[in-house]
């Protein structure tokens, strides 16, 4: 059973920068696709970003795009979310997920993370 774990979630003012870290454990296949989605209060799960298995790919939603920059250590089996020029309409629960295709549909993934929190002050 695969099992991943968020963290660098926080506090920040608008306009500050977070790393969040995604750490897979467990069994997992060597090549998978990672992402990120967010859900902040009263609002569904929405598409962030995501890598594919080898990093030559990879996909933003228009909201972060340009601010935003996922990556990923294969050896580490870990995935990153740079967050610069944060808004307060960037305030949510992160969430990272793993699946065989990177994809902005959340279906497309099998594992999920417990989620961290981001808050982002004006």
């Amino acid at each position: 059973q695969v099992q991943l774990v968020e963290s660098g979630g926080g506090s920040v003012q608008a306009g500050g920068s977070l790393r969040l870290s995604c750490a897979a454990s467990g069994r997992t296949f060597s090549r998978y696709a990672m992402a990120w989605f967010r859900q902040a209060p009263g609002k569904e799960r929405g598409f962030v970003a995501a890598i594919n298995w080898s990093a030559a790919n990879t996909y933003y939603a228009d909201s972060v795009k340009g601010r935003f920059s996922i990556s990923r250590d294969n050896a580490k089996n870990t995935v990153y979310l740079q967050m610069n020029s944060l808004k307060p309409e960037d305030t949510a629960a992160y969430y990272c997920a793993l699946g065989g295709v990177a994809s902005r549909v959340r279906a497309d993934y099998d594992y999920w993370g417990q989620g961290t929190q981001v808050t982002v002050s004006s």
